[in-house]
């Protein structure tokens, strides 16, 4: 059953909800299904290239370096310009504290720093993304929302436990036939979410 705008606010619920950003469903599902499609078709037809990338990524300081000043960057735009509600006169102790927290991890965690910092950023990937969903009744909008929580999960894990992802990419490389599939799946998905975009 489907709950549009009308039905909660008869049931006594506000469904205006503050906003960080102004992504729509329609563009979310484009750039989405495009990289899918894209990327697991790079990855189909430069197997081999890309795999040799693949297994070094985990323990890439360079690539680390750069995903996690990325991520920091983002986290701190975020406490700079959002509103905090009842935090936002600690705003310049959050910066700090932000800044500090992402100096330490350069200077003390670089052992897997480019999977933690790749979990970082599927974490703040996933807002807008959501965001992009909520309250569109159409039902082509799981496609995404599916998706995205299973970044979600697969972020935590690549923070809390980033080995995971190194024996991970250990199993899907260790046979062509798990990854040519592992590509067209990929690929597939992309078009259900381009179809599901012509279909808004």
């Amino acid at each position: 059953m489907t709950f549009g705008v009308e039905k909660l606010e008869r049931l006594g619920f506000s469904p205006q909800v503050p906003m960080i950003y102004s992504l729509k469903l329609e563009t979310a599902l484009l750039v989405v299904g495009c990289a899918l499609v894209f990327g697991h078709s790079a990855a189909l037809f430069f197997g081999a290239a890309l795999q040799k990338q693949l297994r070094a990524f985990p323990r890439s300081v360079s690539a680390g370096v750069a995903l996690f000043v990325a991520a920091s960057a983002w986290f701190a735009g975020l406490v700079a310009f959002t509103d905090l509600g009842e935090f936002s006169s600690m705003r310049t102790k959050f910066l700090v504290f932000t800044v500090l927290a992402a100096v330490l991890m350069l200077r003390f965690v670089l052992e897997f720093l480019a999977v933690r910092a790749l979990g970082m950023l599927l974490l703040l990937v996933a807002e807008p993304l959501l965001e992009a969903a909520w309250m569109r009744p159409e039902s082509g909008r799981l496609w995404l929302v599916g998706l995205v929580y299973g970044w979600i999960v697969a972020g935590l894990f690549f923070i809390g436990t980033p080995y995971v992802l190194r024996d991970g990419i250990g199993w899907l490389t260790a046979s062509a036939a798990r990854w040519n599939a592992a590509s067209c799946a990929g690929i597939a998905y992309g078009l259900f979410l381009l179809a599901a975009r012509v279909g808004l």
